[in-house]
């Protein structure tokens, strides 16, 4: 059941591209004017609260659903027919990079970095290092649009990113993408240097071996390896998380392998203890790391490079190895 409640808006906070950030009623909400039209101060408006009331780990705030005061009657994007979301009561149609445009059949070698979490994004992106032309493509497994991330705007901010892709069923990017595979494909026409994949903020959750959002890196991996590209796994791994499930090389990690049905590269920072079993891994000079990564959005569950280095590193890592297999 959808959880929702009527408000109004009391405060505009903040407005950045494709995203709004609000009060409804004196609490926090984020609103995306390409979905449900523009918001001003005073308007009526209709907001899920599910995620607030469950106190979820990325439940902060409450969602626009719609806009009474303006929200209504809006008309859909010029020739769009995919859709977005379908037979949901949030559907909406789309134009895709597909239609109209005849893609590769190999990505011929192009190096996909295979995030499964999107507190990668940013030190895989410095990995990759200035002049290189870099498409950032969402997949399902987090947060569906990409507009939410503050980091990906800071990321196009400092020319880490050219594009963002949202594939499947995430929304909201430059360009959408039927799947992963044309995402890729569709990079590689356009004539990027590296697609990093990750899904959006936040992560799709359970503590089971497979019940998680994390196996997004598996998919990526795969389609990237069936394209002929060359897939690249950034490991998550951490020296500050309570969980055990996550301490050392996260259990995510061994999940995604897994399911990988060729080799993928696991890139790993020089100087940290590596378990057996990650392989085949690639292991990295990440010296310096922390000043190629100095003025990003450094963060995961709350703990930033001082806290917990090896995340960071062990992202920036694959970044490195992308950036080595630039043709």
């Amino acid at each position: 059941m959808l959880t929702l409640r009527r408000g109004r808006v009391t405060a505009v906070v903040e407005r950045v591209e494709g995203l709004s950030r609000l009060e409804v009623d004196g609490e926090p909400c984020v609103a995306y004017p390409r979905l449900t039209g523009p918001v001003a101060l005073g308007d009526e408006v209709i907001v899920n609260t599910q995620a607030r009331e469950l106190e979820l780990g990325s439940g902060g705030f409450d969602v626009l659903y719609a806009n009474l005061t303006r929200g209504l009657d809006l008309l859909p994007e010029s020739d769009a027919h995919v859709m977005k979301l379908p037979y949901t009561p949030a559907q909406n149609a789309r134009r895709t990079a597909e239609e109209g445009r005849l893609l590769p059949d190999t990505l011929t070698g192009l190096p996909v970095v295979c995030c499964s979490l999107h507190s990668q994004v940013a030190p895989v992106c410095a990995g990759i290092g200035p002049g290189a032309r870099v498409a950032y493509v969402q997949l399902a497994g987090g947060a569906l649009p990409v507009s939410l991330s503050d980091t990906l705007r800071a990321l196009r901010e400092r020319g880490h990113v050219e594009t963002s892709i949202a594939a499947g069923a995430c929304l909201d990017g430059d360009v959408e993408c039927v799947s992963t595979a044309s995402a890729l494909l569709w990079a590689a026409a356009e004539g990027f240097d590296v697609v990093v994949c990750a899904i959006g903020p936040g992560i799709v959750g359970t503590g089971s071996k497979f019940g998680h959002g994390g196996l997004a890196a598996a998919d990526a991996a795969n389609a990237a390896h069936a394209l002929h590209g060359t897939p690249i796994l950034a490991v998550r791994a951490s020296e500050g998380d309570p969980r055990e499930r996550h301490t050392g090389v996260s259990h995510h990690v061994r999940a995604v392998l897994e399911l990988c049905l060729a080799d993928v590269i696991a890139a790993w920072p020089a100087g940290y203890d590596a378990p057996p079993w990650l392989e085949p891994r690639v292991e990295v000079d990440v010296r310096g790391w922390q000043e190629a990564c100095a003025g990003l959005p450094l963060a995961h569950m709350g703990r930033g490079p001082r806290e917990d280095p090896l995340f960071f590193a062990a992202a920036f890592a694959a970044g490195r190895v992308a950036a080595d297999h630039i043709h």
